[in-house]
């Protein structure tokens, strides 16, 4: 009995489960009896359960054909001793209870030591693997070259340097609240990593301290942080009749105001949530004004035009207003001003204008016409629907046919002489023959060397993409073209086979 309330003691102390200890214990003796009987035997300790009488026994299995005589016997010397022994039965003969030496205690303390240890950082781990994601409070314990270890009560967590907040030291015995962003099962035990620099940190401590947020009345939505100068957080409320707002902002700034305390006073502009794209960037862009925006919703980039007197308002110290409302939003927002932007449209209307009236052998009217119809290529003048060029005023049905078919017999001529260069640079018809590449796209490929469709099939999607241009097609689509030229490759495997 007496073991059992060791086992139980150490079981309360260390807060694991009392079963965990016993079979350390009965590791610890295992571990005993061998070192006495002898390592090559098949030992084993059982501690009762309601008495803690210790019972130690020697397996020997029951086989054909005898390898290993500690822990294997044959059928005839069991049935001696069982008569109903049958292969891969196990004859379990008791062992006298060993009397510990101070070598063996010393090694079953060791066992039991290192179990129980286990044991309690599994139990540490499943307790804080369930809380990631939460905000806790702490105990400074020791500070290393401006690596914090806090107590957690329960555990001990790691604030690395860089999770920390700028010009932010903390000493012993100081009160610390941070985020819990990773635990890991780690040979020394459950690492816990805590961090006062990520962006949940700070959509925590919200929710810590607006009821609204709490009771899922207002929802964050995302969050970007410039850790301990500035961020940016982006709220919706579910119920019309609250402002998410002035939730977060509380009464004279109360709430956000001790939101900023417990970040060293960063700045924190609260914005409204919108669906739609553009009103968002508009919103994140805040406290700058902006006149105009355009979407590429393709590329995932943003255009902003703002008043010339903005621009430096919109980008902000060292670029962080525009950084921290594009990783808000998620959107790429390149930022211009009214002036640029009437230069940038000027130089692309006369580029155009120059570009149909060569290809086209029209005049400057009616190139210019082409162009404020958002034509931006020959090809979408080849390919058109014929209605939309007829819909242009002074266009009639023969001049759209005209336009047309100057633009196709000059795509027609152009694709002529690319493919005389193609043939020319060496690039086989097989690798000419994969629809998705266009004529410009295979002198690229000649250019770079790529001449044979294992040459192209070598190829990964992005290495595509750098060779035949970044808007010439996605890397699904390159992927694609590639894995076409590797189609001869499974071809070539199946003929074996047959």
């Amino acid at each position: 009995m007496e073991l059992l309330q060791v086992a139980d003691a150490v079981a309360r102390e260390k807060n694991i489960d009392k079963e965990h200890v016993l079979e350390a214990m009965e590791e610890a003796i295992k571990k005993a009896g061998r070192s006495k009987y002898g390592h090559e035997h098949d030992i084993r300790a059982r501690i009762d359960r309601k008495t803690g009488d210790i019972q130690l026994t020697r397996h020997m299995e029951v086989v054909e054909v005898v390898e290993n005589e500690a822990t294997q016997i044959d059928l005839a010397k069991a049935r001696r001793k069982k008569a109903n022994a049958a292969y891969g039965d196990f004859i379990v003969d008791p062992l006298p209870p060993i009397d510990f030496g101070r070598i063996a205690a010393q090694t079953a303390k060791q066992v039991i030591v290192q179990k129980v240890r286990e044991a309690e950082r599994d139990r540490q781990y499943n307790e804080y693997i369930d809380r990631k994601g939460e905000i806790v409070n702490g105990l400074v314990k020791r500070v290393e070259y401006g690596n914090v270890t806090v107590d957690l009560g329960r555990a001990e967590a790691v604030l690395r340097r860089d999770e920390c907040l700028p010009r932010e030291h903390f000493k012993t015995g100081d009160r610390v609240r941070a985020y819990i962003y990773d635990v890991r099962k780690e040979p020394r035990g459950p690492q816990i990593f805590l961090s006062r620099t990520h962006p949940m940190f700070m959509a925590g401590l919200f929710k810590a301290e607006v009821p609204e947020i709490y009771d899922g009345i207002i929802e964050i939505k995302a969050v970007a942080r410039d850790p301990g100068s500035r961020a940016k957080i982006a709220v919706i409320s579910k119920d019309s009749s609250i402002d998410p707002v002035g939730a977060c902002v509380g009464m004279r700034g109360s709430r956000v105001q001790a939101v900023v305390g417990e970040l060293q006073g960063e700045k924190i502009d609260i914005i409204p949530w919108k669906p739609d794209p553009a009103t968002f960037v508009v919103n994140a862009l805040a406290p700058a004004e902006v006149a105009k925006v355009v979407l590429d919703e393709e590329t995932g980039k943003i255009e902003v035009v703002v008043p010339d007197d903005q621009l430096s308002l919109a980008i902000g110290r060292r670029g962080q207003n525009v950084r921290l409302a594009s990783q808000l939003t998620g959107w790429t927002i390149d930022i211009m001003t009214e002036a640029e932007e009437r230069e940038r449209r000027q130089t692309e209307f006369s580029s155009r204008s120059s570009l149909f009236m060569e290809a086209l052998d029209v005049d400057d009217m009616i190139a210019h016409l082409l162009v404020n119809e958002g034509f931006t290529s020959v090809e979408e003048i080849a390919f058109v629907d014929l209605n939309e060029l007829t819909g242009i005023e002074a266009f009639d049905e023969d001049v759209a046919a005209e336009l047309q078919e100057r633009a196709q017999n000059f795509l027609a001529q152009q694709n002529e002489v690319l493919d005389a260069k193609r043939q020319e640079l060496g690039v086989e018809n097989d690798v000419a023959a994969i629809e998705a590449l266009t004529p410009t796209m295979l002198v690229k490929l000649g250019e770079k060397g790529v001449k044979t469709l294992d040459d192209l099939a070598d190829l990964a999607g992005d290495e595509l993409i750098d060779i035949v241009g970044k808007d010439a097609m996605t890397l699904d689509e390159a992927n694609e073209v590639i894995m076409a030229a590797r189609a001869h490759w499974f071809a070539d495997e199946e003929d074996a086979a047959g």
